[in-house]
């Protein structure tokens, strides 16, 4: 790993990070208000009721997936988990290794990166797992984490997950394409979106040379058509289709 390369990227992202953050300031109270309105609007879906742990697939020697994270990982926008995020994932990851899957998910609504750590990996249950997922990076957009609070927050979070379960396969779900809202109005959009894109990148640097640790970029070919179920979390659809997708990316990209 190119670790003088890593930190002059870290502090570019950063410098531009404080830059975006000055420009914002007299704005900042109209901002603030249009976040509330927008809230607002929106509203708060429920959690996915039902079962928090599940099988896909017949038969023995079942692989065993955790899924964690933050309000997509709780399946805000899905009835059950099955088919949220975790049912889905445990889905298309049973097609893909012919192999029943054992899953199970712990998810809550708002947190970040550092509070994943502090409320959520304390109640990861002992067992260990063939994959974990991470459903993380919506909330530290959402509340303006710094390039540099994520990186650190996130290095962390691997390295306790992975001292947990060391044989795992660690994938990381996408920074949130905010770009595609349908209900995100103008500039809070803009400005969120292009923290996103500074999250992106930053992630898909520092995990590139880690082991077995593999983060979905971006995509570039989403089919916004269906995927929302609130303008903001996916819809059973966008759960179907963001699990299929990140796991034909996972396959085509990785050995696992």
């Amino acid at each position: 790993m190119d670790t003088n390369n890593n930190n002059d990227n870290l502090r570019r992202l950063q410098r531009k990070y404080l830059l975006g953050a000055a420009a914002i300031i007299p704005i900042s109270p109209f901002l603030y208000i249009q976040g509330q309105i927008t809230r607002w609007k929106v509203g708060l879906l429920p959690d996915a009721a039902g079962s928090k742990h599940g099988k896909y697939g017949e038969g023995d020697n079942a692989a065993k997936l955790y899924v964690i994270g933050e309000s997509t990982v709780a399946g805000l926008g899905a009835r059950t988990h099955e088919v949220a995020l975790a049912g889905q994932f445990a889905k298309y990851l049973s097609l893909h290794k012919n192999r029943p899957v054992e899953w199970k998910v712990l998810g809550k609504n708002g947190v970040t990166a550092r509070r994943t750590i502090n409320e959520l990996v304390p109640h990861m249950p002992d067992e260990k797992f063939d994959y974990i997922l991470l459903g993380i990076g919506g909330n530290d957009v959402m509340r303006l984490s710094s390039p540099r609070k994520w990186r650190s927050d996130m290095i962390e979070l691997i390295g306790i997950v992975r001292h947990k379960n060391p044989d795992a396969v660690i994938f990381i779900s996408n920074c949130p394409m905010i770009v595609l809202s349908p209900i995100m109005p103008e500039p809070v959009k803009t400005i969120l979106w292009t923290l996103s894109q500074m999250h992106d990148a930053n992630i898909r640097e520092f995990t590139r040379d880690m082991d077995r640790v593999f983060y979905y970029p971006q995509p570039v070919d989403v089919p916004a058509e269906g995927f929302f179920e609130d303008g903001i979390h996916p819809s059973e659809q966008g759960y179907r289709d963001w699990a299929e997708a990140m796991i034909r990316h996972f396959a085509a990209n990785h050995e696992w």
